[in-house]
């Protein structure tokens, strides 16, 4: 299997240093999110790529990853609320600014809409990146996701969080984003075994169902925990129900 790592320092992150890792060589290019505070090589370490696999020899897709820097911080790093949510924004304008555009350069200047997935806090980042850029991300495939940051510190729900957060966003979304964003699809999956929150899920399609935003909340029973052992399973069955047939997908971002 193809793979390629690189590491930069973000001028969007502070100078701080970001690892952007490719896996595939053709195919629709998918933007995937580690859990929680993980790094760029979480999810081949958690036999993710390797579930995904087929599609990669198939070319009918083109994964990449980079370190989870917000969820370091609403995990590790903050104190508060506002720090969090003004670091949330600034990982966000690292993935706007310098992700997508390597993410192109990549696919030979022009990869076509980016979908986006990640499971747990990576399903907030997957969310997050279609609502505020649906001019670069088509799909976000969200898998037992946690949508409501304010539940891991204590802090003022301020300008920064207001921005960082859908649930808070997209109520108020008008014009040509909000134009954009409805031709958009989102898929809120989860299960109901333990540490799952399927209230989670609902709660994103209360706000995304009024603004007519496509979206599907796809529930598993109670065998399904919140664990890679659930997010390896969905992942693949939902690559397989959305992605373009082996034909059409020789072209990136087709």
């Amino acid at each position: 299997m193809s793979k390629h790592k690189i590491t930069w320092k973000s001028p969007a992150l502070g100078g701080r240093e970001i690892t952007f890792v490719r896996y595939g060589v053709s195919g629709t290019p998918l933007l995937l999110f580690p859990t929680a505070g993980g790094d760029a090589e979480e999810p081949e370490r958690f036999h993710m790529i390797s579930a995904i696999g087929d599609f990669l020899k198939d070319l009918r897709l083109k994964v990449y990853v980079v370190d989870s820097i917000a969820g370091m911080a609403w995990l590790k790093e903050c104190k508060t609320l506002e720090d969090a949510a003004a670091m949330q924004n600034k990982f966000d304008n690292c993935i706007y600014r310098e992700v997508v555009p390597a993410i192109h350069r990549d696919c030979g200047g022009n990869g076509g809409l980016i979908w986006a997935a990640g499971a747990s806090i990576g399903a907030f980042n997957a969310l997050a990146s279609v609502c505020r850029h649906p001019d670069v991300f088509s799909h976000a495939l969200c898998l037992s996701g946690t949508y409501n940051m304010n539940r891991f510190l204590e802090g003022r729900i301020n300008k920064d969080y207001y921005e960082s957060s859908p649930i808070d966003f997209v109520p108020h979304l008008g014009g040509k984003h909000l134009d954009l964003l409805k031709q958009r699809f989102i898929l809120l999956a989860h299960g109901q075994g333990d540490y799952e929150d399927p209230e989670q899920s609902w709660k994103v399609e209360r706000v995304l169902g009024p603004k007519g935003i496509p979206n599907r909340v796809d529930a598993w029973d109670k065998t399904w925990r919140h664990d890679w052992v659930t997010w390896r399973k969905m992942l693949p069955q939902f690559l397989a129900e959305f992605l373009p047939p082996k034909a059409a997908a020789v072209a990136p971002g087709s």
